[in-house]
């Protein structure tokens, strides 16, 4: 049984009481993988949430079979997203100071992004970032999960 904070925004949204616009792009036992929710707005294309399914505050509060599924997913998703998408770099990034939640951020930068917008909280800002509403965002992670299905075993 996962263990559930009531006051914890992650948490309500793993139990359904809560809905969101981002799309599920992997799920197991510890750990679920979505594509970030702008609040029904247009959005950076492959900003994807690696969230612990268990609440749990940081990283070193996982157990080794958490870890074992965030580590791995955390290098099938980054990989996919070099592969489907064309990134070429991967940021990740797990703060916990407005959510108490693990929960990483995995962003990619996609080629030709000039080196004023490198980083995880810069590669939006660029003029030709690739920007895209629920369709779009639907689309790319469709492919991510093809890829993850077809290549479950790499």
């Amino acid at each position: 049984m996962n263990e559930i904070d009531k006051s914890c925004f992650i948490c309500d949204k793993h139990a359904g009481l809560i809905t969101t616009e981002g799309v599920m792009v992997y799920e197991d036992d510890y750990v679920y993988v979505g594509h970030i929710d702008y609040n029904g707005e247009q959005g950076y294309l492959g900003h994807l949430m690696i969230d612990l399914k268990r609440h749990a505050p940081t990283l070193g509060d996982m157990t080794l079979k958490e870890a074992k599924s965030f580590g791995v997913i955390v290098a099938r998703v980054s990989k996919a997203l070099m592969v489907s998408e064309g990134a070429e770099h991967i940021y990740s990034l797990v703060s916990g100071n407005s959510v108490p939640h693990l929960h990483m951020h995995i962003v990619p930068r996609y080629p030709d992004t000039p080196k004023q917008f490198w980083g995880p909280m810069s590669v939006h800002e660029w003029s030709k970032a690739p920007i895209g509403g629920k369709v779009e965002t639907s689309e790319l992670c469709l492919r991510i999960k093809t890829y993850l299905e077809t290549y479950a075993h790499e």
